[in-house]
């Protein structure tokens, strides 16, 4: 006790030349660059693309159809590309999340953390770190090249079918543990009053878990949507509109593969609209992804 510097008051006392003190600053400031260092390459790349891409956004731009690759003057718009993200995008979405949300409520409120229970969870962290082109690759070798759908092989069905594969996993997971965030006690006066299980889980559980459920949806749209490799092989691309239900079965455009399309080409024109199209992009995920973020800060405590 005599080695505690107290003064006259019976306060500790801040002795600013202490050994301790010093490793304390110096591990803060190395902590605070490390930091810095992560997140430069991110800020690099957002200016980078706010210089090169935002120049070229205008309303025919985002209104337009693209030009085949040969006029270095004119390279047209986004526009069917836009469209067809989202598409491809909700198709994914529309696939994924019934199954995703089914299989987190069965992990969180019916598996008793068994054999099977432990093989989803497994399978669903391999699942999670599957490169996405496996995925495309996969949809491809079952669907598109055995012509089962319908007798067509690339189309934006094909690839929201790619795409849902890497969002499951996100949604299962975060169901899972927005449910386990649910107090045992909203389960156990749910069962004592009578409810049974099933109306336990979609009354009071499931309601209580939706805002971090929602978070995990929409981080697995903004990774589905900025992906390339799984619809260059199932969606391909497409220089026309997307309409009508027929456009389904049909090869439709997308941004990522827009912008791997058109930033091979020779011509400048070509090179000026990945650009654009990679600022259009990036803003879209920025926007879902801060959406995730608001939606995180109402999650049960």
């Amino acid at each position: 006790m005599n080695n505690i510097p107290y003064n006259s008051k019976g306060s500790l006392n801040y002795t600013r030349v202490s050994s301790r003190n010093i490793w304390n600053k110096l591990l803060n400031v190395i902590s605070a660059c490390f930091s810095i260092i992560t997140i430069l390459p991110l800020i690099l790349v957002l200016i980078y693309i706010l210089v090169k891409g935002s120049s070229q956004i205008n309303l025919e731009l985002l209104t337009q159809l693209p030009e085949p690759p040969g006029d270095d003057l004119n390279a047209g718009g986004i526009g069917n590309a836009i469209a067809g993200t989202f598409i491809v995008t909700f198709i994914a979405t529309f696939i994924s999340v019934p199954i995703g949300v089914g299989g987190g409520i069965f992990l969180a409120e019916y598996s008793q953390d068994g054999k099977f229970s432990k093989f989803i969870r497994f399978g669903t962290n391999v699942l999670a770190g599957v490169p996405s082109i496996i995925a495309g690759i996969f949809i491809y070798g079952a669907i598109v090249s055995t012509k089962i759908l319908f007798g067509t092989n690339f189309s934006a069905l094909a690839g929201g079918l790619a795409l849902s594969i890497l969002m499951l996993p996100t949604v299962i997971k975060t169901t899972d543990e927005g449910l386990k965030l649910v107090s045992d006690g909203l389960r156990t006066g749910a069962l004592a009053v009578g409810a049974s299980k099933f109306t336990m889980v979609t009354r009071i559980t499931l309601p209580a878990a939706i805002n971090p459920i929602a978070t995990g949806i929409v981080l697995a749209i903004s990774r589905a949507a900025g992906e390339t490799a799984p619809l260059i092989f199932t969606g391909l691309f497409s220089f026309y509109w997307s309409s009508g239900p027929e456009a389904l079965l049909n090869p439709i455009a997308s941004l990522s593969v827009l912008i791997y399309n058109f930033a091979l080409e020779p011509y400048e024109a070509q090179n000026q609209l990945a650009w654009a199209a990679s600022f259009i992009l990036v803003l879209m995920l920025l926007l879902t992804n801060s959406l995730a973020r608001f939606l995180g800060r109402f999650a049960p405590k």
